[in-house]
């Protein structure tokens, strides 16, 4: 039985579907077998950051509504071992989808997978909670200004009344220059937002161009966020790996 893990932000804005792909893509290259599932119904963009865009044809509502099955619905990477991906329906709303068979999906998925990713929509609306449901552990994306703290604990909140117990907090795109101009620190953001911490990942252009040129972020040249989501990775599947904010 596998693991769902859904990623979730106050605002957009703060790398979470970035963060899905990588990590998701770290996971793989560990050796486990993981699905992500973008879940951003009618604005769907997880393909983009995995390079799938050509090859992903389906989506999760094909499989819901009875057209196929999910062995066919999900996608197998053509370059990533262990890595798989299921689309989010680009035509409807979040009303439309039917939230406990969503779940039931989930829970069918979670037998086949050691890790499901689940990159909810931003905010905390119908979408945001039906991503969250069937999940066992959330992931708060939050970046180091105050608008983005106020809306990852408001999301941190939610997750917890619908039940997710397990909640770490990301503190994505991380400047430090700009930490020391606003007099304020990493460890404000994670008192604030109250969610214990399982990675920083600094600013990083390479995070924009490999999405833009449709290359998944591991394998796009040598990049420095690439390390920092292979580490969160390393923490999710249990290994003890120290938080070293010198090196940002």
């Amino acid at each position: 039985m596998g693991k769902v893990i859904v990623v979730a932000s106050g605002k957009g804005g703060t790398g979470k579907t970035a963060t899905v792909g990588a990590v998701a893509s770290c996971l793989a290259a560990l050796g486990h077998k993981t699905l992500c599932i973008d879940f951003d119904v009618g604005l769907r963009n997880l393909d983009i950051c995995l390079g799938l865009t050509e090859y992903s044809v389906a989506d999760f509502h094909d499989v819901l509504s009875g057209t196929l099955s999910p062995e066919l619905a999900v996608t197998q990477h053509p370059a990533i071992e262990n890595l798989y991906f299921l689309s989010a329906p680009p035509f409807l709303r979040p009303e439309d989808i039917d939230e406990a068979a969503a779940a039931g999906l989930i829970g069918r998925l979670k037998e086949d997978y050691d890790y499901v990713l689940i990159d909810a929509p931003a905010g905390i609306g119908p979408g945001f909670r039906q991503a969250a449901r069937a999940a066992d552990m959330a992931l708060v994306v939050v970046i180091s200004d105050l608008a983005s703290i106020r809306d990852g604990q408001r999301a941190m909140q939610q997750l917890k009344e619908l039940g997710v117990e397990e909640i770490r907090l990301v503190v994505n795109r991380v400047r430090p220059k700009d930490l020391r101009r606003l007099q304020t620190t990493i460890d404000d953001a994670i008192d604030n937002v109250g969610a214990r911490l399982i990675g920083l990942v600094p600013e990083d252009e390479n995070v924009y161009l490999s999405a833009n040129r449709q290359i998944p972020l591991v394998l796009y040249e040598q990049n420095k966020a690439a390390r920092y989501f292979l580490d969160i990775a390393r923490r999710i599947a249990g290994e003890d790996v120290p938080i070293r904010t010198r090196r940002l």
